[in-house]
């Protein structure tokens, strides 16, 4: 076969780089188009070329002010609409949390808002106590407010104080700290509890109750429970409230999202605007997670050191008008 076919044809070599040829045609085509677009003159090419230079340091100086206005609206931007300073339980840097003495120092403090612990007893009488701040006061780690009756929580007085100028202070029933601070503040949040052996059972009755005889206009209920959140508004249109879990927008009627400070970002927030909820953000008690919030622009910030807030919204200020920025 190989005789009568004769001697087989090599293929032609390949050349080294094959894409050379096919790409000179446009490179070449495109330094045509260029020096036709420039001009001939090599004097008016350099001043064009010097003339492009000189946008360079604009153009950046530009991107770098857009970027600093950016940053001084995220720092400086909540101060025409500040949040509220929202003591938790009260004061309770140098006083125990949720007694009369935390409240009076929250508000000689000039707080906006304060936030009461409210837990029922076994007896049905709703008393400004966390379950934690009960078992501190009693030394049993596994004490609940609703297995004690009020005279049993009543007894514990003697131990219910920081401060060496107070002396056998009782636990508040809520009734009384509201009676305290309502009229002095702008909001206050009654952060209620739901615990054994009752849980729900009743509560947002009793919770109701305690709003009438007090007049509380400017109250806000919050919880936990969901089964609680619709029982007052179902019962109740005059009272703002709230449910309080890592869920964003989930209780149709609540007027205010309280979100552990952590989860607040930039989309939380716009989220919440969307759905025409104030954003409430707890517990913040250091200054880093306090600036965030501020740069987040929250409604209210709970803390329960609303010193410490204020003092650092107050340097804040202090540091955008020394930048030039003025205020409504």
């Amino acid at each position: 076969m190989r005789g009568l076919l004769g001697r087989r044809r090599q293929p032609p070599p390949l050349p080294l780089f094959p894409g050379a040829k096919r790409s000179s045609a446009p490179a070449s085509l495109l330094f045509a188009r260029l020096r036709r677009v420039l001009p001939a003159s090599r004097l008016l090419r350099l001043l064009l070329l010097l003339a492009l230079l000189s946008l360079v340091p604009p153009a950046f100086f530009h991107l770098r002010l857009r970027r600093f206005h950016r940053m001084r609206e995220r720092k400086c931007g909540w101060i025409t609409s500040p949040p509220m300073v929202c003591a938790h339980g009260g004061d309770s840097t140098n006083a125990f949390p949720n007694s009369m003495e935390a409240f009076r120092m929250a508000l000689e403090a000039r707080v906006d808002c304060v936030e009461v612990d409210v837990s029922r007893s076994s007896d049905g009488v709703l008393f400004a106590l966390h379950d934690r701040d009960l078992q501190k006061i009693s030394g049993n780690s596994t004490a609940k407010v609703g297995h004690w009756s009020t005279d049993e929580i009543k007894a514990l007085s003697s131990r219910f104080q920081l401060s060496k100028n107070v002396q056998n202070e009782e636990v508040p029933k809520a009734e009384d700290a509201l009676a305290m601070i309502a009229q002095s503040v702008r909001q206050v949040i009654l952060d209620v509890k739901v615990g054994p052996p009752l849980f729900e059972k009743g509560l947002a009755d009793d919770v109701l109750s305690l709003l009438k005889r007090t007049n509380c206009k400017n109250c806000l209920v919050w919880a936990k429970s969901d089964d609680l959140g619709r029982d007052m508004i179902k019962l109740s249109e005059d009272v703002m409230s709230t449910g309080r879990r890592t869920e964003l927008v989930r209780l149709k009627g609540a007027k205010v999202a309280g979100v552990y400070h952590p989860l607040i970002q930039e989309k939380v927030v716009k989220v919440m605007r969307r759905h025409d909820k104030k954003v409430f953000a707890w517990t913040v008690d250091d200054s880093n997670s306090m600036e965030k919030m501020l740069y987040e622009h929250v409604d209210a910030i709970v803390t329960s050191n609303p010193s410490l807030l204020q003092q650092l919204m107050h340097e804040t200020r202090t540091e955008c008008m020394e930048d030039g920025i003025s205020f409504p």
